[in-house]
């Protein structure tokens, strides 16, 4: 079996689940990350490059002469990262800019499940000189809402959180005040009624492969309350998705936006994120990321049983990837820092890491560093805590019980993650 070299670019839980799972890889030989994090560091080669830092990134691949680069993030696909890659002459699995425009772009995503007749809501695009015409759509859509609500979505990268829902007028207002920039974009949306899904897929151009379906929790309060984060806890696999949907979101959902960007001149090689309503009427899409979710992917990577290299790999490459998992069921639970999602508080020492992971627990690190031999509080979503069991209830279970031997002052987290 080859003995590979593997850069992972990112510094998240996200990226740490990566850098886990690519180690169980036969074809691994050696892995770094760049930046990496202090969990990461602890079985990869942290590298000190910034994830959105393009021409060091591929001077560190030069240097390091990787034999495939993974790209964890957003922001570096949006600014190239995998162009420049390419270009050197380097294997990527994570998508080209224009590509990427599938996510960085919601007016653009939209516009692309319009031309290949991707189910999904009522909508319409606003400028910045538009308004009163997205207030008076807005209102429109509010009125015939039999949930009494509107979306409003920023058009740029927004982390997850661009997002209000609006079930009055005034608020109606404000949202669009707050999200339609000068010179922007704004995507007013009619309110879904359903269960949330995340349907992920590795592409290889055209080719798509369906990976387990996971269920997110995006708001920060239990009962699915509070403000929207980047996401705080998901469940993998989702019975909300069972065989037959997944193979009509293949169908409906998936297969056709990756024939429609390779028709367009854009090619999608990487994963393909499709952000679900499974509504009386089917699935219809919310929107679409050009990544791994973040917390999806703590919980479908634990379940990964195969050469995730190979399989990254081979879409990298366009060769039909091919990649297997354990029949079990994951959990993740993430523990935040005090005034996350808003400002977040830095500089809390996190304590208990080694009990939880003693429990058998994955404990994937986000914004922590050290100082010295303290860990600290880095950033908002802090530790992402994974447990794997024979079914939901056993991995939920595992996971709030590995959870709660980890503190850190004003750590905020939710004790409802899988109990829908």
């Amino acid at each position: 079996m080859a003995s590979r070299k593997v850069l992972v670019v990112g510094g998240g839980a996200r990226e740490h689940a990566l850098v886990w799972a690519l180690r169980r890889s036969p074809s691994v030989g050696a892995i770094d990350a760049a930046p990496g994090n202090p969990g990461i560091g602890a079985i990869a080669r942290n590298q000190p490059v910034a994830a959105d830092d393009v021409p060091a990134l591929v001077e560190l691949a030069r240097r390091e002469r990787y034999d495939l680069v993974v790209v964890g993030p957003e922001k570096p696909l949006s600014l190239g990262l995998a162009n420049a890659l390419m270009d050197a002459g380097f294997a990527v699995f994570g998508c080209s800019r224009a590509a990427s425009e599938i996510e960085s772009s919601k007016a653009f995503a939209k516009a692309v499940m319009e031309r290949a007749q991707v189910p999904t809501a009522r909508w319409r695009t606003f400028g910045g000189s538009e308004r009163d015409a997205a207030i008076r759509f807005a209102g429109e859509l509010l009125a015939a809402s039999p949930a009494r609500r509107v979306v409003v979505k920023a058009d740029g990268l927004a982390a997850g959180k661009g997002v209000i829902v609006a079930g009055d007028e005034p608020t109606l207002r404000e949202a669009i005040g707050v999200l339609l920039a000068p010179g922007g974009l704004v995507v007013v949306e009619e309110f879904l009624v359903g269960r949330e899904a995340s349907c992920m897929a590795l592409v290889d151009g055209e080719r798509v492969l369906p990976l387990p379906p996971c269920e997110d929790h995006k708001t920060l309060l239990d009962g699915d309350l509070g403000p929207m984060t980047g996401g705080m806890g998901a469940m993998c696999p989702t019975p909300v998705v069972d065989g037959p949907l997944l193979a009509r979101v293949e169908r409906e959902v998936l297969l056709p936006t990756a024939r429609r960007l390779a028709a367009e001149g854009r090619p999608f090689r990487g994963v393909l994120y499709a952000g679900l309503m499974v509504t009386a009427d089917g699935p219809k899409v919310l929107e679409f990321n050009c990544r791994f979710g973040d917390p999806e992917a703590q919980s479908l990577l634990a379940l990964v049983d195969g050469d995730l290299c190979e399989a990254l790999l081979a879409a990298a490459e366009g060769r039909a990837p091919r990649l297997s998992f354990i029949n079990m069921h994951a959990c993740s639970v993430v523990l935040a820092a005090a005034g996350y999602p808003g400002a977040p508080i830095r500089g809390a020492e996190i304590r208990g890491v080694p009990e939880a992971e003693a429990t058998g627990a994955l404990v994937f690190h986000a914004g922590t560093r050290r100082d010295g031999d303290r860990l600290l509080v880095d950033g908002g979503r802090v530790l992402t805590v994974t447990a794997t069991g024979a079914h939901a209830a056993e991995a939920r279970a595992r996971a709030y019980r590995a959870a709660a031997a980890i503190r850190f002052d004003g750590m905020q987290l939710r004790r409802d993650i899988g109990a829908r």
